[in-house]
């Protein structure tokens, strides 16, 4: 059966949810939200692009940084609202250049930072 994009669940915005997960190690690096358009534009290119809702515009990860993401695998969760990017990242996944987005816990009513930037 072939992938048809617009038989996703899209918000009011016509937005998705889109999880970047490392290959290999399954390390979740980031989140950031996908159009129609963009998924359709990830799947050609196999570079990942996202919608930027302040900027209103595509942004491809790592068109600036250099930080790419090469897509692997693009998974469809059960209720069609959520994507998975299975990704080959290419140095920081987050803007403050550390490698994922999710580096502070709350633990016991604390914010622990996990890592530090890798510049």
């Amino acid at each position: 059966m072939r992938f048809d994009p617009q038989t996703l669940v899209y918000n009011e915005a016509g937005l998705i949810p889109c999880i970047a997960q490392a290959e290999g190690t399954g390390e979740v690096l980031m989140m950031a939200w996908m159009n129609i358009q963009a998924v359709e534009r990830t799947l050609e290119t196999k570079r990942v692009t996202y919608w930027s809702r302040s900027r209103q515009s595509f942004w491809i990860k790592g068109e600036s940084s250099g930080h790419t993401q090469e897509l692997v695998d693009l998974r469809v969760d059960c209720d069609r609202d959520c994507l998975l990017a299975v990704v080959r990242q290419e140095g920081a996944a987050c803007h403050t250049y550390r490698r994922s987005c999710f580096y502070t816990s709350v633990t016991e009513g604390d914010e622990v930072e996990l890592m530090k930037p890798m510049v």
